[in-house]
């Protein structure tokens, strides 16, 4: 009887062991994904602000040259954002697409496997 009380103790200790095991898994697992998905966010962020930094310097130098071609600065910066008044409205028709594509990144990098090391 003693043999079973010590085995039974032996099984709930393993469990026990077990189920830290993989707490323990499932938490450097949630951590991994949550640093894949923070660089690769940050990436992003990064290569955004660069090409909104190219536009803004571009769009000056737009309205710069447009301003000269109509004779008064000013009028170049009122063309400019004429255009961007326009590039806005086609984004407010075309948001519910750009969110939906951004939700489906963020599902897909929350669900994407790790590449193994070989491949």
């Amino acid at each position: 009887m003693k043999n079973k009380v010590i085995l039974v103790e032996m099984l709930f200790e393993k469990l026990e062991q077990y189920g830290k095991t993989n707490m323990e898994l499932y938490r450097l697992q949630a951590i991994d994904k949550s640093t894949d998905i923070f660089a690769s966010i940050t990436t992003r962020i990064v290569l955004v602000l660069i090409i909104a930094l190219f536009f803004l310097l571009l769009t000056l130098g737009l309205c710069f040259y447009v301003g000269d071609l109509l004779g008064a600065v000013y009028y170049g910066f009122f063309v400019m954002s004429g255009f961007y008044l326009v590039v806005f409205l086609i984004f407010l028709l075309i948001r519910n697409k750009v969110e939906d594509s951004f939700n489906d990144y963020l599902v897909n990098q929350i669900f994407k496997e790790k590449r193994n090391a070989s491949n």
